[in-house]
């Protein structure tokens, strides 16, 4: 880690020496509640740059967002306010202070954990809640964002899988998920923890940035989810080299970020039964040592096809003691060919290293108001160009979705928004015929796709797929809407074994249905969900099975999921 630290330290010294250029580095943070999502759809009515493809966050340019204040985009806060804006100059305008927004975000089960991309939070039963707040200053081309994050959640027990299942149930159970750092609970008593949270130092030249960050990325155009990187863990530290607005090319425009990360382990194991009813042991030990985390995310818009946007993502993931054995190619491995069979001999990697690479593409039509946009990614490399094209499938996941603004009644100001999105991580059929790399798990680098025990990509897990249908009423910062949500848990580890779980073929499948509202109000935003979810064949537990009905009677289990938010702008 210190070769990288002293050429970032290198880089730095460069920059300050050759380049100076006006700056902008306060972010707009990943999951921001109100604002995050109100510059995407801004976008849509033609009012943000075009050019931006919403596939590189968090976002960073006032500039490419056509606001003054991104904390202000519509000036409604300037006209009528509280507390006036906590900006201030100095240094001849050369310098700027403000006080961040101070948010206060709730969420509530009542059965069970259910919620994702809600950062450092945790799955949880019960009342849990993060606040976070701090200050942005900048000075030139440096930035400096001071942003951390307290949660604190009652973690009140459930009925779990290990309720209700057998020795051999659980011996399955932890023949998967040993290969994951995905707790089921974290531990049986209350948690709380400060984080970094959406911390930064960065300087800023001109579409260029380079920095260390904690905070929370999202790579691709996923709005509910993301195949890669996304707000569902909590935010790591890394070194970073990015783009903060497209850079301007004769064939078009371009967008990118460069990282290596440092990932930290839960230490809860994937169930709190650890062995059996004989005192047979079920937890493989995984390493302690914490995971170098690095890769690439870069897009590009073709000059010739408005609104086009295709790109790629890889990244790698390894233990750190076994990558600085490595030299540095093993810091930089951008370069390994994706195909195994070129890479020492076939054998591939010489040392534990996951591996993951995605493709997307993003078609914003701002005439007709509307987007569509998909990831397709592979969680494991194929062996050579014969094997892709038999089976492309092997190890993919994908997200699919659209949305398009309708007017209501020619009002240029309200708009009924329609948004849907599939989210598939569960593997092809080809699993039965033949290994298949599962989505955010890896039988060498046991805490696979992780972060403190929550996966980094899409919140729905390994092998979770959703659909999600969203219909609101848009007004400038005001959203009011319903959302129906069908997931389905673990379809990998369900339909990987037979028998059976339980001799029941049936999957486990949530429907959810939900209202959700944000609205602003002075200095206030605020954010509410209301969302009943029913569970059928919750965790694989029987209470009344017949194997001749579909059906099964007596086996679903309702569950409430409340969310309310208060964001204080200075």
């Amino acid at each position: 880690m210190k070769k990288i630290f002293f050429v970032f330290n290198t880089i730095l010294v460069f920059a300050c020496v050759f380049l100076a250029s006006k700056t902008y580095a306060q972010s707009v943070p990943v999951g921001m509640p109100v604002l995050d999502d109100y510059y995407r759809r801004m976008q849509l009515l033609n009012k943000v740059d075009s050019n931006l493809s919403f596939s590189v966050r968090p976002l960073l340019s006032k500039e490419g967002l056509n606001a003054k204040d991104i904390f202000d985009p519509d000036s409604s806060l300037k006209k009528d306010h509280w507390v006036a804006s906590s900006q201030v100059l100095f240094g001849k305008g050369k310098g700027q202070f403000q006080i961040l927004p101070i948010s206060w975000q709730q969420q509530f089960n009542s059965d069970h954990p259910y919620g994702w991309n809600d950062g450092a939070m945790i799955p949880a039963r019960g009342y849990q809640t993060m606040v976070s707040g701090g200050f942005f200053v900048r000075y030139g081309p440096l930035s400096i964002q001071f942003k951390p994050e307290y949660v604190y959640a009652a973690n009140t027990g459930f009925t779990g899988y290990a309720e209700g299942h057998s020795d051999a149930d659980l011996y399955r159970y932890y023949a998967s998920h040993n290969f994951v750092d995905w707790p089921e609970r974290y531990g049986n008593s209350v948690y709380n923890k400060a984080f970094w949270g959406q911390s930064s130092i960065r300087l800023t030249f001109g579409p260029m940035s380079i920095g260390l960050s904690n905070e929370n990325l999202w790579w691709g155009p996923g709005i509910q989810n993301a195949l890669i990187l996304t707000n569902n863990a909590a935010g790591f530290k890394h070194i970073t080299i990015n783009t903060v607005k497209p850079v301007k090319t004769y064939f078009g425009d371009f967008e990118g970020q460069i990282i290596a990360g440092h990932l930290d382990n839960s230490a809860y194991p994937p169930l709190l039964i650890t062995k059996l009813s004989d005192g047979t042991n079920l937890l493989t030990q995984k390493r302690d040592d914490w995971r170098y985390f690095t890769g690439f995310n870069i897009n590009y818009q073709p000059k010739w096809v408005s609104g086009f946007t295709l790109g790629i993502i890889r990244t790698f993931d390894a233990y750190y003691n076994d990558v600085k054995q490595g030299g540095f190619s093993s810091y930089v491995p951008f370069f390994i060919s994706y195909i195994k069979k070129d890479v020492n001999n076939g054998i591939g990697d010489l040392f534990p290293r996951d591996q993951i690479t995605s493709l997307y593409a993003r078609w914003l039509f701002t005439k007709a108001q509307a987007e569509i946009y998909i990831e397709y990614g592979w969680e494991d490399n194929l062996y050579d160009l014969a094997d892709f094209l038999q089976t492309p499938e092997h190890s993919r996941a994908y997200v699919f979705g659209l949305r398009k603004f309708l007017p209501i009644n020619n009002n240029v100001d309200q708009h009924i928004l329609v948004s849907t999105e599939i989210t598939q991580t569960s593997q092809h059929t080809e699993h039965f015929i033949r290994d298949v790399g599962l989505w955010y798990a890896n039988y060498q680098l046991l805490q696979g796709h992780t972060n403190n025990g929550q996966t980094l990509g899409a919140g729905t897990g390994t092998g979770g797929n959703i659909q999600s249908v969203d219909i609101s009423w848009i007004t400038g910062l005001k959203k009011v809407g319903i959302q129906f949500e069908r997931y389905e848990h673990d379809a990998d580890f369900a339909e990987s074994y037979l028998p059976p779980i339980n001799g029941n073929s049936r999957n486990w499948v949530d429907f959810a249905f939900d209202l959700h509202g944000e609205w602003n109000y002075k200095n206030l935003l605020f954010n509410i969900k209301l969302q009943e979810i029913k569970s059928l064949n919750y965790e694989w537990i029987l209470k009344d099975y017949n194997p001749d009905q579909y059906y099964i009677p007596h086996n679903d289990v309702y569950n409430f999921h409340g969310e309310l938010g208060i964001t204080y702008r200075f």
